[in-house]
């Protein structure tokens, strides 16, 4: 895009100090307006812009308030500053940041599918001594992971070679076994949230917001 880039974190925003938080919002978009073109990425949304209804904290009740001000742009103008915002919870989310002219365009990134997660797993082999490795039986093996369950599952087959090299006392590559071994003691840590997934979807759909979820989850076994 040829545009700056303003990564921000809850730690960039949220203070102990009344007036604080909302200070600190407000500054980091008068950065993005003097910086445009600029994209804006606010993690852990939820966590920024939970739902007034469900937080009976003033202060981060302000803070959503600021949020919303600056996303209007009601004393500045935000032409060429972009705003996109990651959650694992968008269903917390307070339903006034996701109207028209805020953020009101949602993109599921479900765990990766099986070329995915072949290039993710060769990816985090690639500067790792290994030898004999079936990368694309791995990732057959690995349906549900996400990127960090499979670079768990890189990172513990090179600590067993690494172990092994040590008891044995000669160096060798990380090979097949290393990563069967570490596969097995590795689980898609996707699951407790993919059956709250699937509690919204299935009560809590109306507007068609998870469609796309839906069908992920109609693809791994019945609704």
């Amino acid at each position: 895009m040829g545009a700056s880039f303003l990564s921000v974190a809850l730690s960039d925003v949220l203070d102990m100090w009344v007036g604080s938080s909302e200070r600190n919002i407000h500054d980091i978009f008068t950065a993005a307006r003097k910086a445009a073109p600029c994209v804006v990425f606010l993690d852990e949304i939820d966590a920024l812009g939970l739902k007034r209804s469900q937080n009976r904290n003033s202060p981060a009740r302000l803070s959503v308030n600021q949020l919303l001000h600056e996303l209007d742009g009601v004393d500045d103008i935000n032409e060429g500053v972009f705003v996109l915002a990651a959650t694992n919870h968008p269903w917390d989310v307070d339903e006034a940041l996701r109207r028209p002219g805020r953020l009101d365009r949602m993109l599921a990134v479900l765990p990766p599918d099986l070329p995915a997660r072949e290039a993710i797993l060769r990816h985090h082999l690639e500067h790792r001594p290994v030898e004999g490795i079936d990368v694309a039986a791995l990732a057959r093996r690995t349906e549900g992971f996400t990127g960090a369950d499979l670079a768990l599952v890189a990172e513990s087959a090179a600590e067993l070679a690494m172990v092994d090299s040590v008891r044995t006392g000669t160096v060798r590559t990380i090979v097949m076994s290393d990563l069967e071994r570490a596969l097995a003691g590795v689980s898609s840590s996707a699951g407790p949230w993919l059956e709250t997934a699937r509690t919204i979807v299935e009560f809590a759909n109306k507007s068609g917001d998870y469609d796309d979820l839906r069908d992920y989850l109609k693809s791994r076994r019945p609704l």
